[in-house]
């Protein structure tokens, strides 16, 4: 797809070495041509509001509330108080999370390079300004369109905005577009289109190319709202009519069916949900961890491998040139001289530029005409200089495609070594004349493990999550290196560069733990090859030729320091650059899964019983056995409270997977428990002549002692806080009975035919809801 943006605009072109002067730039501020500030990652303050409180079941909740204050029985409102305090429990945790993402996010919002009164500046995004000349380099994302006026030749990857990610050489003259990236080389682009007027924003693709992360949670939590969402209303229309047409009494008729469309909207578990990941955004921001999608906490959570690359990840980057070998024919003059020259006519700015540029800074001042920058997908840079002839340095296997037997083995006795190795080569004529060059020496470039590096993997590997290098340098070298870092397998290496297009990527991905010479293509396919083998794959990356792995990747993780890039499309950036945070995220998404599980059972408890209880109620000629007010408490004590007490406990368990099985093994016995005591008090209730106030006081005790029974289950292991919590909520639920009975239209509970009833049957609640539990768990392993 050929992306055109300038040929029916006369642009007029500035001076690339000059740029605008800053009354230029003034006057164009005051013309509102002016390049709008970022989209936010986080959702507004009043987006926030809006949708959580706008929820359908917050619209159930007030449709029964209204019907409610028709009966006149207010305190039956109670109900909403609840809903309103995990309404708004939800608002500002969210708001929390976003203001803790905002102010990371400007810690990592890229600046840009920019030629102004001739002198290059650093300004935000959005102090730019329509015209100005813009410095792009490999690594950088575009934020304007605009038009090449000077190049040293880049490359440029558009695969934001044509789905193809070849590299496309541009030259002078050339259209850049908004959102794509520099692969290779430097030039200076005048920008022609800014903010709303850019090429990105008129197509909208920002939306386009958010990476939908899959979150087991969230889905299992929706389908259980999407079938409620089919029941609730029906079942309650349903009941209110049985109720309706046998009693006569509308007013117990609306309550009743109140009590029932309560107990069956699991209020809270959607909202705690949320909470649970937004403090786990807070968390990681203490640990300089930005979270940029807040469900990948859970994706990598359930990660089992972890793809890295070599430089910036195991080790920490700070390249350095340790010895130059040059030929028998040639001399280390020579060598400085030629690679001084190319770095100065490409002025690429990778790690590996850098620390030749510091080891060699004396530019030898060499005319070059023909320029070729560095690429991942070459793995190699050169120049024609005017009567010198060619000059390339790059990777020896690309250089030479055919190495002398003597050369290979000079390279692979240094790559084992650990070093990375560079060649340098010259040709008579042009660089792509098509000639073999020659040989005229080496160089060794060793990098530094970072201090973290085992620690991290070897907590990693205790934790089951499989380790892969996947990385551009020779893999021989590259194995050295992870073995240095203790990395399980590491000497299980593979040449990438010698690998046919239609190779077994699967089989490759399963049998090796190094890949080296990887293209950035063939990084994807080996993500690609994991995820069809059913791995949940992270990739962590800091280079350009990382960005089509990270965006494969079901979660992936860059470095601050790495390019614009990396930083745009990870889930995670980690600001410190400390590779050891990743322990910190994974934790957090464990805790969040596994304290999730645990309190969700408790929520659909009652949803459960509710359901099979309002069937029941449309066929049998009885009230419904509970008011909604009685249902508050039951709410609150055995759900509500704990469950936010237990969403941020410390649980780091390996997470299984199964996710609503899981919740159903506790809150489905728990359920039929209820269900099966409120049938035998109905029974014996109207056997010995109980009123209704009293078997519905008996259902409420009966039904708080199964829900206590179940939150002791799931809550193990105690510590002492969740000790004493439990103890006083169980402690504030027998003095209800006591002391505020009357406001929740309880019965005194010291009567001697209601305690004929309700003793023996609280006896009887753990031994029978671990009897329907165990009975279960066998049935449907």
């Amino acid at each position: 797809m050929d992306l055109k943006i300038n040929n029916e605009i006369n642009v007029e072109k500035v001076d690339p070495h000059v740029g605008l002067t800053q009354k230029e730039v003034s006057e164009r501020v005051l013309e509102g041509r002016k390049n709008n500030p970022l989209k936010p990652m986080t959702r507004s303050i009043k987006r926030i509001f809006a949708d959580n409180t706008l929820t359908l079941f917050n619209l159930i909740n007030v449709t029964i509330a209204c019907f409610i204050i028709y009966t006149g029985s207010y305190k039956n409102l109670l109900f909403l108080g609840v809903a309103l305090c995990n309404t708004a429990m939800g608002i500002f945790q969210e708001i929390r999370a976003k203001r803790q993402i905002d102010k990371l996010t400007i810690l990592t919002q890229s600046k840009i390079k920019v030629i102004r009164s001739g002198n290059e500046e650093q300004i935000e995004q959005s102090d730019l300004v329509q015209d100005d000349v813009m410095l792009l380099e490999a690594g950088d994302q575009v934020c304007a369109d605009g038009i090449v006026l000077d190049t040293a030749g880049i490359e440029v990857d558009e695969s934001q905005l044509t789905g193809e990610a070849d590299a496309v050489r541009k030259v002078l003259g050339d259209d850049i577009m908004s959102g794509s990236f520099i692969i290779s080389g430097r030039a200076l682009v005048q920008a022609t289109a800014i903010g709303e007027e850019s090429f990105i924003s008129k197509l909208s693709l920002e939306a386009k190319q958010e990476k939908t992360v899959y979150s087991e949670l969230l889905r299992s939590i929706k389908t259980i709202i999407k079938i409620l969402t089919f029941i609730i209303i029906p079942l309650g229309l349903i009941l209110f009519f049985s109720q309706l047409s046998k009693s006569g009494d509308i007013n117990a008729s609306i309550l009743g069916t109140a009590a029932a469309m309560i107990g069956m909207i699991p209020e809270g578990l959607v909202l705690l949900t949320s909470i649970a990941l937004a403090v786990g955004v807070v968390n990681l921001a203490k640990h300089r961890v930005l979270v940029k999608t807040m469900p990948a906490i859970e994706t990598l959570a359930r990660v089992d491998v972890l793809c890295l690359d070599k430089t910036g990840t195991i080790t920490n980057g700070n390249l350095h040139v340790t010895d130059v070998l040059p030929e028998s024919y040639s001399t280390d003059l020579e060598m400085e001289e030629a690679v001084s020259a190319i770095i100065y006519a490409l002025n690429d700015n990778n790690a590996t530029s850098l620390a030749l540029k510091k080891a060699f800074p004396n530019n030898p001042g060499w005319e070059a005409h023909t320029k070729i920058p560095f690429s991942s997908e070459r793995k190699w840079s050169g120049a024609t200089f005017s009567g010198r002839g060619s000059y390339i340095i790059g990777a020896p296997e690309f250089v030479f495609k055919d190495m002398h037997p003597k050369h290979a083995e000079r390279v692979n006795a240094f790559s084992e070594k650990g070093y990375r190795v560079l060649c340098l080569a010259k040709k008579e004529g042009e660089l792509n004349d098509g000639k073999a060059p020659k040989l005229v020496g080496h160089f060794l470039i060793a990098d530094e493990l970072r201090a973290e590096a085992k620690d991290t993997f070897r907590y990693f590997k205790d934790q089951g999550v499989s380790i892969r290098v996947i990385s551009g340098d020779n893999p021989m070298t590259v194995s050295n290196v992870a073995m240095q870092a203790e990395i399980e397998n590491s000497d299980r290496y593979v040449d990438m560069s010698r690998i046919a297009e239609n190779t077994d990527f699967k089989e490759l991905a399963d049998h090796y733990v190094v890949f080296g010479r990887v293209t950035p293509h063939q990084k994807k396919a080996l993500i690609q090859a994991f995820q069809q083998a059913g791995h949940t794959v992270a990739m962590t990356g800091d280079g350009v030729n990382d960005v089509l792995a990270l965006k494969e990747s079901n979660c992936s993780i860059a470095m601050a320091e790495g390019s614009d890039a990396t930083t745009s499309v990870a889930d995670f950036v980690l600001l410190d650059n400390q590779f050891d945070s990743m322990i910190h995220v994974l934790k957090e998404g464990r805790r969040v899964i596994n304290n999730i599980e645990r309190v969700a059972s408790l929520y659909l408890i009652k949803t459960i019983y509710s359901v099979i209880l309002t069937i029941i109620f449309t066929f049998v000629n009885s009230p419904y056995p509970f008011q909604p007010i009685q249902l508050s408490p039951i709410s609150s004590l055995t759900v509500g409270i704990p469950s936010f007490f237990l969403a941020i406990k410390p649980n780091y368990k390996r997470i299984q997977g199964e996710f609503l099985k899981k919740v159903l093994h506790n809150a489905f016995p728990a359920a039929l428990a209820v269900v099966s005591y409120i049938i035998v008090t109905m029974l014996l209730g109207q056997l010995i002549h109980l009123t209704f106030a009293q078997t519905s006081t008996i259902n409420v005790l009966l039904t708080g002692a199964v829900c206590f029974t179940t939150l002791i289950t799931v809550a193990k292991p105690f510590d002492f806080k969740i000790k004493v919590l439990i103890t006083l909520l169980m402690a504030a639920f027998v003095l209800l009975f006591s002391f505020a009975g009357q406001f929740f239209s309880l019965a005194p509970v010291w009567n001697v035919n209601m305690a004929m009833i309700y003793i023996p049957l609280l006896i009887s609640v753990y031994p029978y809801f671990h009897f329907i539990r165990a009975f279960m768990l066998r049935f449907f392993k």
